[in-house]
């Protein structure tokens, strides 16, 4: 686990951004900070933006599952193993990528499928 402190660290640091993000886009969507428009037209571009909005928490809330994954995997030393094939995902991978799960490999065909 210490060899990856660094990037468990930058996972936690990537997870409180998200939760930021998530109240915000709560808080939007629930539109605390001003009451709901009157006219018709407003409220169906309220409408599409509540859209737009919960697909972004959708993505952000599928993140924090992953990176929650990734720091679990840290902690009981499977990090850095693709889930897939058991070989090892190159350090660029993890690097770009913290917490992916799979290898360059079993990614691209997890893709075709």
């Amino acid at each position: 686990m210490k060899e990856y402190q660094e990037v468990r660290n930058h996972l936690l640091s990537m997870l409180e951004e998200l939760d930021d993000r998530l109240g915000k886009i709560t808080d939007d969507v629930k539109h605390i900070d001003k009451p709901p428009e009157q006219d018709f037209s407003e409220q169906a571009v309220e409408a599409e933006n509540d859209e737009v909005l919960d697909a972004l928490g959708n993505a952000a809330r599928d993140e924090v599952e992953k990176i929650k994954q990734a720091i679990s995997r840290i902690d009981d030393g499977s990090y850095g193993i693709c889930l897939s094939c058991g070989q090892p995902i190159k350090k660029e991978r993890l690097m770009a990528l913290p917490y992916a799960n799979l290898c360059i490999q079993c990614a691209k065909l997890n893709e075709r499928h």
